[in-house]
């Protein structure tokens, strides 16, 4: 049974990331979550997942993984680099190489520490911009690879891995947190808490699938 287990889950302060805690929530006993700080272009998403952390009263971990901003430099590294939509087969310019497979093997490592079996993640195939480490077939091929690298038995959850952004905000709701995710999490580029700056490719991902989600869940009222 899921509910006598423990989690980590991998926690950036974001709508998606934000959304699967609520499910990990309501999944598992026992639930801890763990943040990168590699630099990234706005240190206020470290600051808005350490709020939403104690708002939720869960142990909060944040780990230091400065070497992929020096590895890895993009517009969430480097506040010169214009943040890009990808076009013509290329990544968009916030594509971090590496990022979950060093984000959820180093999550992986925490959970043999504090004795957590499941670890979660927010990545989707469904709105996933191109980027190849949000793919199903990695996340399960890394699990493998997790597991036979620590001898261990590690399950990754992935929620959000067929939803679309719709969909995403349809689960919050489902959860009872569609206002505390659409108020309190920070999704955009720009670092903007809420609904962010409006103008970036991440804002209007985000307010796309909200305000398709609201409008049919009002139609679905009124019918």
């Amino acid at each position: 049974m899921l509910k006598d287990e423990k989690a980590v889950v991998v926690f950036s302060g974001g709508q998606d990331s934000t959304t699967c805690l609520f499910w990990a929530l309501q999944t598992f006993k026992e639930v801890e979550v763990v943040t990168f700080n590699y630099n990234q272009r706005h240190k206020e998403e470290i600051e808005c997942a350490k709020r939403i952390a104690k708002d939720l009263h869960v142990n909060h971990h944040v780990l230091d993984m400065a070497l992929l901003n020096q590895l890895a430099p993009n517009a969430l590294t480097r506040s010169d680099i214009e943040v890009k939509e990808g076009g013509n087969g290329e990544l968009p310019s916030t594509f971090v190489p590496g990022r979950n497979l060093l984000f959820l093997s180093f999550a992986a490592v925490l959970a043999s520490q504090i004795g957590a079996k499941h670890i979660i993640t927010g990545v989707c195939e469904t709105d996933f911009s191109g980027y190849p480490d949000c793919r199903d077939a990695f996340i399960k091929s890394l699990n493998v690879t997790i597991n036979l690298a620590m001898d261990s038995q590690f399950v990754i959850h992935t929620p959000l891995m067929w939803l679309n952004k719709a969909e995403t905000w349809k689960l919050a709701d489902e959860l009872g947190q569609l206002q505390y995710v659409q108020e309190n999490t920070l999704t955009c580029y720009e670092g903007i808490i809420g609904n962010g700056c409006g103008k970036c490719p991440a804002c209007k991902l985000r307010k796309a699938g909200l305000d398709t989600y609201l409008l049919s869940k009002q139609k679905d009222e009124i019918v």
